[in-house]
């Protein structure tokens, strides 16, 4: 493990701590530049390199890629350049090996800008390199939890690092990356739903709390057709591990629901079929309930203000 930490050496250290001000970020250009190898050649300097030149990282954590955020990204490169480089390292003469900033390059590539600003850094090894594309993307990127969860799981296996090591390197505390592993134990349809952001972090540790997985997605499922709360799932996680019970209050709850829960879930559906975004049906057990029609941009909104308008002068 020892060899590990030490062979991240200066350039991991320098990539964590440096904040990108113009001012600093000279700086930091003229300490990569006074790096030499033995040949006295440049190994780590500033540059724009062909976007054409630069490989995949092979180890990308990202699993999903938001087409929204890649387009506010694209439009504020346009408006404000790029205020962050990427990162690459040399395989080969006039050949680059992308370490981190795979949406900024993609929305260069969108954009049909021919290089890009890029800190080329040396590397001595792929297991150096997965070190340094996990951690950059955990600090620099926005990644899903799950992404997070997985970084750092790999991290723990093929880097040989300890919570303890991962924590300090990403700038949190142990205890919130020991919690962030645990969401693996979720089931497969809990993570998805915490990636797809059906269920937030909250939701996601008091549902582990719970002391088996058929527990779990019945927690989960009332979560989503219920829309509760983080506290009325954590105030249920306790009511069924404080009684010690196989959870047959929660099965029981759950099942009542049920009919009432489908045809809030058709409604859902249609609405979703017309308005083009997630829509949320909640129907209680007297009748009454809501509908959420969201929204993720002001341009989205108006189209459905539009839309709703003409229904409107349709039946008007």
């Amino acid at each position: 493990m020892s060899k590990t930490r030490s062979s991240l050496g200066r350039g991991l250290d320098a990539l964590l701590n440096s904040s990108l001000t113009d001012e600093k970020e000279i700086k930091y250009s003229e300490e990569l530049a006074n790096l030499k190898n033995d040949d006295g050649k440049l190994e780590n300097i500033l540059a724009k390199i062909s976007v054409d030149l630069i490989q995949p990282n092979p180890f990308q954590p990202r699993m999903t890629f938001d087409t929204e955020a890649l387009e506010e990204l694209k439009k504020s490169i346009l408006l404000n350049g790029l205020i962050q480089p990427i990162t690459v390292r040399r395989t080969q003469a006039n050949q680059y090996q992308l370490i981190s900033g795979e949406r900024r390059l993609r929305a260069f590539k969108e954009l049909g800008y021919k290089e890009i600003p890029s800190y080329i850094i040396k590397v001595d090894s792929d297991e150096v390199l997965l070190a340094l594309a996990l951690i950059e993307n955990i600090q620099r990127e926005r990644l899903n939890p799950i992404e997070v969860a997985l970084a750092y799981k790999r991290l723990m296996n093929e880097c040989h690092l300890t919570q303890e090591d991962i924590a300090e390197k990403v700038g949190k505390d142990r205890t919130t990356v020991a919690n962030t592993i645990r969401l693996l134990k979720l089931p497969e349809v809990i993570q998805k739903a915490l990636i797809e952001e059906k269920i937030t972090m909250g939701h996601a540790r008091a549902i582990l709390s719970l002391p088996n997985e058929r527990l779990q997605i019945l927690a989960y499922k009332k979560v989503v057709d219920e829309n509760l709360s983080v506290r009325k799932i954590e105030k249920l996680a306790k009511s069924v591990n404080s009684s010690g019970s196989s959870g047959s209050a929660l099965v029981k709850s759950f099942s009542s629901k049920k009919s009432i829960n489908v045809h809030a879930q058709e409604l859902e559906d249609r609405f979703q079929k017309i308005f083009g975004t997630k829509v949320i049906c909640n129907q209680k057990s007297n009748g009454t309930g809501e509908i959420i029609i969201q929204f993720y941009s002001n341009d989205e909104l108006e189209r459905i203000i539009e839309m709703i308008d003409s229904l409107n002068e349709k039946y008007n």
